[in-house]
Parts: C-alpha cells; structure tokens; sequence
C-alpha cells in the first residue's frame, strides 16, 4: 500500500481492481495504531475488513463480506456498504409528497428496497483523507452527489459521511446532506458483524434497548410497533442469538429470522445507547450508539451459501448480522413516527459510533 503516516495515525492506500466500466476502486486503510484498523473501498463506502484484538490479544476482521471485488460488484449488493438513500423497504416503490405521488424504481418485487436497483452501495464516492488529528484519531470523508430523478427520488442530493477510527477503538460515523428540492432520506451502514470471526454468530449474546419492533407483514413492510415482552424480539436483559433465530414466531417467520426495526428508547437528542453484542468465546465486545431514532437487527437471512467470503467459508443465514442505525423503513407512507423528510435549507445529519472492547 502507498501510505502517509504521522506519528500513531497511518492512512494508507492502494488499487482494489477494476469495475467492468474501467473505473479504478480504491480501498482506504485507517489505522490509529491501537490494534484496531478499518479497511475501506471508496466503492459504496464498504468496509472490507475491521480488525481487532480478542482476549488474547489475537485480531481477527469482525466485519464479514466477499473475499474478492468482483463478488461486490455481481452479487453482494449492500453488504458491508453505505445504504441509500432509503434504507429499509418503500411499500410499492412509491409514496405522496407534499401532494405528489413519486413513483421509485423497484428492485424486490413491487418495492423499493435500500435506495432502488442502484443505490449508494453501487456508486464510487469521492474519498478525501482528513487531516491529521491532534487525538490521533485517523479520518476519511466520503461524498456523493445524487442527482434530481436518481431511482426516481425527487431533488439533488449531497451527501458527506465520515468515517473515524479512534485510539478507544471506536467507529464513527457521522452524515451529513443537503437537497435542492424536497425528498426523502435514510442512510444507515450495512455493516456485517461477526465477533468471532468467523463461524456462526447464534452464541452471540445481543441487548437492544427497545420495548417496541416493528411489525412485519408477508412482504415485510413495517406495519405498526408491538411490544417486545414475552416474544422472542425481546433483547432488553440480553439474550443469545440462536435461542429465538428459529422460534416458532410468527414476526419470524414473516422475516425468514430477525429483520426488524426496534424503537429505541429516547429521552431527548443526542448519542443514546443502541445495543450491544458480545461474544463469549473470543470476548470480544461491540457497543453501537447513536442519534437515530431506532435500529434494525438482520440476521443474515438471506445468506444461502452462493457467496464465499473474506475468510474462505461460504457464508450461510446466521454466519453474520447487522445492526443498521435508521428511521423505519417504509415511514414516507406511515402517519407515525419521526419524519424523513428532507427540505432545502435543512441539513440532514446523523452520528453512530460503534465500541469495540474486550470483556474482563
């Protein structure tokens, strides 16, 4: 890799290959020197790799997707990658708007899903690396220019998201957007954990601080928030992974597992407490904030063992999760709910920091 270093913080950077069209892609490594490092493409924003040490002091990559770029471009579509810019599913791939109706481009069935057949997992952003930080913290800042019509969403989107790899072993991220017309937007990363590495992730222990998930119906739409108590969607104490994953639920079987949105609990702005996963035997810890009003847990449902991934294994339902910061899916067409909505002169931005750690 060709690299810049300045004291703890390196930034390095080197060719990942070639899309079918000629364009390079460039994978970005941050590394704050203290066991911890993100290897970024400026493809989509996908995280490739986030190494980190077990209770052993041994670093393993937590964060699971294809093992070649080729594998991203044809079939991992959002895996490990920035999402939009509508995370989650539109209902019919359409939606009223100050009184218009906008019709998106569908990609699952009649619906929009994760921003339409093309969305930000798909695009080459431009990379520019931060300065370097007095903290020693090692930063890029990706951005993106939708414009008017893209996927059939109205106004020109300009997007910023930085990425920030900290000496406490935290992951930063921090959005930012502006439209010249009003639309709709939520971003999220798709990120797929794994904290051991490898193997299935039913042992992994999961708490998610919300007393309501959304409802899905037999196309997965959010319908309205249930209470979690007394179902297998319960995480609030904490709960291992694999004990609800084949519950005979019936929000799991509308879900094929988990792929629901879960209400957090918020008491006012800012950074709240989103969830955290743990995983007992390498002890590995992963805690996620954020200002988003909720999380979605997936449970790599539709994992099927066609894609091979960075470790060599194929990778099947339950070899890897995740937990997407974001408004719900689906709320241009609900009455409920904070709004997603986005008006010129607003600005759009969002933070999630995700932990890593080693339990005692």
């Amino acid at each position: 890799m060709d690299s810049s270093t300045s004291g703890n913080l390196r930034l390095q950077q080197r060719s990942a290959g070639f899309q079918a069209g000629g364009q390079e892609v460039t994978e970005y490594l941050l590394d704050a020197g203290t066991g911890v490092s993100l290897s970024v493409l400026d493809l989509g924003g996908i995280v490739t790799a986030l190494h980190c040490p077990d209770r052993h002091g041994r670093r393993g990559n937590v964060v699971l997707g294809p093992a070649r770029l080729d594998e991203h471009l044809r079939r991992a579509r959002n895996v490990s990658s920035l999402v939009g810019r509508y995370a989650g599913r539109i209902a019919g791939g359409r939606f009223t708007l100050d009184g218009r109706e906008v019709q998106l481009a569908v990609n699952e069935g009649p619906n929009t899903l994760h921003g339409g057949p093309q969305g930000f997992a798909d695009r080459l952003w431009t990379v520019t690396p931060m300065p370097d930080a007095a903290d020693g913290s090692a930063a890029i800042e990706l951005a993106l220019v939708s414009e008017h019509g893209d996927q059939g969403f109205p106004g020109r989107l300009q997007v910023r998201v930085r990425y920030t790899l900290t000496r406490a072993g935290e992951w930063r991220i921090d959005y930012h957007a502006v439209t010249d017309r009003p639309t709709v937007i939520n971003l999220t990363h798709h990120a797929y954990w794994n904290l051991a590495g490898g193997g299935s992730i039913e042992d992994h222990r999961l708490t998610l601080h919300a007393s309501r998930h959304a409802a899905l119906d037999a196309a997965m739409i959010p319908q309205g928030l249930d209470d979690v108590a007394g179902t297998p969607l319960d995480f609030r104490a904490g709960r291992r992974i694999g004990d609800g994953l084949r519950a005979p639920h019936p929000q799991l079987r509308a879900g094929r597992g988990y792929d629901h949105f879960f209400e957090l609990h918020r008491a006012g702005p800012g950074l709240i407490r989103a969830a955290r996963l743990e995983d007992p035997a390498s002890g590995r810890v992963l805690e996620i904030e954020t200002t988003e009003p909720g999380v979605q847990f997936y449970s790599g449902n539709f994992l099927d063992g066609t894609l091979e991934g960075c470790h060599g294994a194929m990778l099947r339902q339950g070899d890897a999760l995740c937990l997407e910061t974001q408004h719900i899916g689906d709320a241009p067409n609900r009455a409920q709910g904070p709004s997603t909505v986005l008006r010129p002169g607003e600005v759009f931005t969002s933070t999630t920091v995700h932990r890593l750690s080693v339990a005692s």
